[in-house]
């Protein structure tokens, strides 16, 4: 049986069954978007990591719960938002930027939860230019309040729609592009400096 070709529905049905490596292939597939969206919540690796864990034992210990009317990823993302936003009101973390944090990201897991903005068509010199844009992106998202930085990250990197986006976070539609259309107005203000010396 190959499990990496089974869809997420079925793999949470064999999990319901006690299938554990149709389990480990759903923690697999989400465990990277899991950390990447709570490490940009809490702004710290070893509570990240952490975090992650919890939010994929009470996912598993509830599966029975799971509608298989939404997707998966987005019960397993509302499950990591409302654990971290529970435990970020529990402690009053402030939020720091990564670039700055003692507990940031290695090279290697920065890597796979970055913000991609390169092309294999890119010549090098605009790869570069493109790398070190990624760099000011995540710091001015770093920079963003917690719900428009959740908002502006599930959107940008996790790619959810603006109502997959309501479901995970649990606010209306409206609210949702209310802290996207903010978020991204943030950003654009907080990136302005990189393209005053672009030409046209």
């Amino acid at each position: 049986m190959d499990y990496a070709e089974k869809t997420d529905k079925e793999l949470v049905r064999l999990s319901r069954r006690g299938d554990e490596r149709a389990a480990r292939e759903l923690v697999h597939r989400f465990e990277r978007p899991v950390f990447s969206i709570v490490f940009r919540m809490v702004r710290d690796r070893e509570l990240a990591e952490d975090l992650s864990q919890d939010v994929f034992v009470r996912t598993f210990n509830n599966l029975d719960r799971y509608d298989r009317s939404y997707r998966f990823s987005s019960w397993l993302f509302k499950i990591a938002y409302n654990l971290t936003v529970d435990h970020l009101r529990k402690r009053e973390l402030p939020t720091i930027s990564v670039h700055g944090a003692p507990d940031a990201l290695t090279p290697e897991r920065q890597e796979a939860t970055s913000l991609n903005l390169e092309s294999d068509e890119e010549a090098p010199d605009d790869r570069l230019v493109a790398k070190e844009l990624a760099g000011e992106l995540e710091e001015a998202i770093g920079g963003l309040r917690e719900d428009y930085r959740t908002a502006i990250l599930l959107r940008h990197v996790e790619e959810r729609s603006y109502e997959e986006i309501s479901e995970i976070m649990g606010i209306p539609l409206g609210t949702v592009k209310t802290y996207i259309f903010r978020a991204r107005r943030e950003l654009r203000a907080a990136l302005s400096g990189s393209y005053d010396d672009s030409e046209d």
